[in-house]
């Protein structure tokens, strides 16, 4: 059986379509810095609960920051299948530090596509684009409406795959022979 391949859906941000999971990353954290996307992503998170407007005066900007962040999640779904194909070369010493692990535990900072198989395990592609979608929506309301879905466990989960991402970019990932 053939299995589907998902679209990145990168024209948007990239402009040009992306098929390899490893260069959507790539191209994201290429376009913007990780501290960008996770500054902007807690903004916008903030911004859910308040009743104000995140980024009145642009809010084109919103829409650039949602299409990439899409794309970043569908990216991180693909990737999480890639650890029995691929492996991540062990960071050297100098570049090991508790600063560079940020949100990752020891074991994910070892292995990043942990972080990727334990945030899908938790919840799917819908929910991860719900949750973005969500807050978004939310965030660019004037006023402040009651929700009841959580949308703090997926936060932690993106803000993980934003630093495994990162780290895998650092690392030498490589493939393993089988």
């Amino acid at each position: 059986m053939k299995k589907n391949k998902i679209s990145f859906e990168t024209t948007f941000w990239a402009h040009q379509e992306l098929e390899n999971p490893f260069e959507v990353i790539d191209a994201f954290l290429g376009c913007e810095s990780l501290s960008f996307f996770k500054q902007t992503l807690s903004e916008i998170v903030f911004y859910r609960s308040k009743d104000e407007i995140y980024q009145k005066e642009c809010p084109g900007d919103v829409f650039f920051t949602y299409t990439a962040l899409r794309s970043f999640l569908r990216a991180c779904s693909a990737l999480q299948h890639k650890s029995k194909k691929w492996k991540v070369t062990e960071v050297s010493v100098e570049k090991r530090s508790i600063l560079s692990q940020a949100s990752l535990t020891v074991e994910e900072y070892e292995n990043p596509f942990v972080v990727f198989q334990n945030a899908f395990a938790e919840h799917s592609l819908a929910d991860f684009e719900f949750f973005l979608c969500e807050i978004i929506h939310l965030s660019l309301r004037p006023t402040i409406v009651e929700f009841d879905s959580d949308l703090l466990t997926p936060y932690i989960h993106v803000i993980k795959m934003l630093d495994a991402s990162q780290l895998l970019l650092e690392s030498q990932v490589e493939k393993i022979n089988q």
